[in-house]
């Protein structure tokens, strides 16, 4: 039988590292936008959202975001006043922390700032969030869900059984209390019942202009427990600069 052209070897010695590369690239990448933007804006993301962050980036089109690793993003402004790429630029650079990115834009600064303190987008809750309500169903028909529906409900913990075809709740159920940690069921749950406890949005945390000036916006972000940070790096680019 002949040997499938898919059963190949490779050494691992022959495999392309691209980790570095892409790290070298962001540091460019935001190098050259400061040459081209007045303002640049550290803001953190909650109840990270990959589609909706899509949505704002083609509101903002004229503008241009980044979010990498932190260190890397640091790097590229500048981590010292030795280090910076621009005179006080390394203030913003250390308030680069959790997960977050960084926004130039020739926009002004108080068109910014209303902007996205008025955007907000409910979404469902991921496991690992947190129940901003309490949620009770009582004992009987659940009309809402269709009869092959039942199974999938009792897997997820709910007493339900059918009755007459229709799923029906055998007794009270609580679903979850606020101030939850919620688990995957509670999450699965809320979604087919159609509770949207997450909010994606942003808050910004520190302003820097072209004219050298740096402005902290917030004193103190708060992380909820789906704001996971982004990993650290596993390479040092120290001599990038």
């Amino acid at each position: 039988m002949p040997k499938s052209k898919r059963d190949k070897k490779i050494s691992l010695t022959r495999t392309t590292k691209k980790g570095q590369p892409l790290k070298k690239q962001l540091v460019d990448d935001i190098r050259k936008c400061l040459e081209s933007y007045a303002r640049i804006f550290v803001f953190s993301v909650h109840n990270m959202r990959n589609i909706k962050l899509k949505e704002v980036r083609d509101e903002w089109k004229q503008s241009r975001f980044f979010l990498g690793k932190n260190k890397v993003m640091a790097i590229a402004l500048g981590r010292t006043a030795e280090e910076e790429s621009q005179p006080n630029i390394h203030h913003l650079a250390n308030t680069i922390q959790g997960q977050c990115g960084i926004l130039f834009t020739n926009k002004k600064k108080d068109e910014v700032i209303e902007w996205f303190e008025k955007y907000s987008e409910k979404d469902f809750a991921r496991s690992g969030g947190v129940a901003t309500r309490t949620v009770n169903l009582e004992a009987g028909p659940l009309d809402q869900f269709t009869h092959s529906m039942e199974p999938q409900l009792r897997q997820l913990g709910m007493p339900t059984s059918l009755k007459k075809g229709v799923v029906t709740l055998t007794k009270d159920y609580a679903v979850c209390k606020t101030g939850d940690i919620l688990n995957p069921e509670q999450a699965r749950i809320l979604k087919l019942l159609g509770e949207q406890m997450a909010e994606f949005k942003f808050t910004l945390r520190a302003l820097w202009s072209n004219d050298g000036t740096f402005e902290k916006l917030c004193d103190a972000v708060d992380l909820d427990p789906t704001d996971v940070p982004l990993p650290s790096d596993d390479e040092d680019l120290d001599d990038e600069n």
